[in-house]
């Protein structure tokens, strides 16, 4: 099924955003985008884009509006805030967000615009940069089963494949569980890395032996070159690999699962975040970990 010339409104145009939104103009879509800093939607007028003077502004000019926002807090006040998404929603129209949030803060957009007589359907992705720009995401999408139908061309262009989870926060939800065991491995990894090239063992050696086995996958192969050079271009920035490690904690909290892996890891972002890590890759989480090494042992030599 093609695009039809289908009116989408695109909201965010961050490292995904802009990749995303850019995937859509060449499926043949007329999309309206609108960004906090301008200067993305410059670029993506350059190819074919609209640009909406707000979120309201570009809602009220498109059947469906998509949003790919940084956290729950820019969510919120996209939608809800002034010249927010709600204000433009009319019965008919419909509100995909794509942002990775907490299930609170799907349920609290998805009333506002439901209210308004507007469908919503959160639809988080799993995948980083490369993904998006090679329009090969995974989509987890939950909410409105009608507005589902209506996007799943614009999603055929974004991902390799949409999940309908059901009800509002199950996508959220699934979300946090998937990022939650990535940076958990992520950390492991770092770790396994770290031991080696301490144990003088060859961290190239180490990446053939995984990639080998059992445990060899695409994060591993694809992330671990960089991570032994020290340089890592940031695909996914750390501190939102942090943030989500806080939101899958916060729900084993509600539900009442224990996740000592998952807190200890998120220690080693907090930790990474605080060395001012924050907006490189979260593979960089590696340095924390080959730092914290380096000043134990220069310590232990202090002392001797």
């Amino acid at each position: 099924m093609g695009s039809d010339g289908m009116d989408i409104g695109f909201l965010g145009l961050g490292i995904m955003g802009i990749a995303m939104a850019r995937n859509l103009l060449k499926k043949g879509f007329n999309v309206t985008v609108w960004n906090r800093s301008p200067g993305k939607c410059e670029e993506l007028a350059k190819e074919g884009a609209s640009i909406g003077s707000s979120p309201a502004d570009v809602v009220k000019k498109c059947s469906i509006t998509i949003a790919m926002l940084a956290d729950p807090s820019v969510a919120i006040s996209v939608a809800l805030g002034p010249g927010g998404v709600v204000e433009g929603i009319t019965p008919g129209k419909g509100y995909v967000d794509m942002s990775t949030v907490d299930s609170a803060t799907s349920s609290q957009i998805a009333k506002a615009i439901e209210a308004k007589g507007g469908d919503f359907l959160e639809a988080p992705v799993s995948g980083s940069k490369q993904p998006a720009e090679a329009g090969t995401l995974i989509i987890l999408a939950a909410g409105s089963e009608s507005l589902f139908a209506k996007v799943k061309p614009a999603f055929d262009a974004m991902g390799k494949k949409s999940f309908f989870l059901n009800d509002v926060g199950s996508g959220a939800k699934m979300k946090l569980v998937v990022n939650m065991i990535m940076g958990s491995m992520m950390t492991a990894f770092s770790e396994g890395l770290a031991l080696a090239d301490k144990a003088g063992l060859s961290q190239q050696t180490l990446l053939e032996v995984l990639e080998l086995g059992a445990i060899g996958n695409p994060m591993f192969k694809l992330k671990g070159p960089s991570m032994i050079s020290g340089k890592c271009p940031t695909a996914f920035p750390l501190k939102h690999q942090q943030k989500d490690m806080r939101l899958a904690l916060a729900l084993g909290d509600e539900v009442g699962q224990s996740m000592p892996v998952a807190a200890a890891a998120n220690e080693i972002y907090k930790k990474a975040r605080s060395l001012g890590l924050g907006e490189q890759d979260f593979s960089s989480v590696h340095q924390a970990l080959t730092q914290e090494a380096a000043n134990a042992s220069d310590s232990a030599k202090a002392a001797a």
